[in-house]
């Protein structure tokens, strides 16, 4: 028996009038969803970049949330549907950002769960390196967040751009 994965999501951008969907997805993948406030606020940045995956029937799939600051892209949420996830949505929001964002040697980060091995090997398939930890930085039970960086630098294999980067994966503990 041969199980075939729905087609590949369209990725475009996200719209006020996605918000219903998107909390609907927040509210079941995280123990503190983000709040429709923070959604509008992230939606309303110009110089930002929000992107929607959607499937056949124009359901909601994923979503991405990736504001500039300064020089630097910080890519605040990537989620997809609980009953969506393993079809590399999240790849292919996370790679159609990278070609949006349009400018030479791009500089991203963001922070992900240590205990969240799935996305680190996702975020470090795609050339992001880990270059540091946020002590206790989720509020739901205290656990330490992995910075990862994807520049220039991490896509040749090293944090040399990166300043003051230790890369947490490689430490004990």
């Amino acid at each position: 028996m041969t199980t075939t994965l729905p087609a590949p999501p369209t990725i475009r951008r996200l719209t006020y009038a996605d918000l219903p969907q998107v909390i609907a997805i927040e509210r079941r993948s995280y123990p503190t969803p983000w709040s429709l406030a923070m959604f509008v606020l992230e939606l309303s940045k110009p110089s930002g970049v929000c992107l929607a995956a959607t499937g056949e029937d124009g359901a909601i799939a994923g979503y991405t949330i990736c504001s500039r600051y300064d020089t630097v892209w910080h890519i605040m949420n990537v989620s997809v549907s609980p009953d969506r996830r393993r079809e590399r949505i999240a790849t292919k929001m996370l790679t159609d950002l990278f070609v949006r964002v349009d400018e030479p040697d791009p500089r991203f980060t963001l922070e992900v769960r240590r205990s969240n091995q799935g996305a680190i090997d996702l975020y470090t398939s795609l050339g992001f390196r880990g270059a540091g930890l946020r002590r206790r930085y989720y509020q739901d039970n205290g656990e330490d967040a992995v910075i990862m960086w994807r520049t220039p630098a991490t896509l040749r294999g090293t944090l040399d751009d990166i300043p003051n980067a230790v890369d947490p994966l490689r430490q004990a503990g």
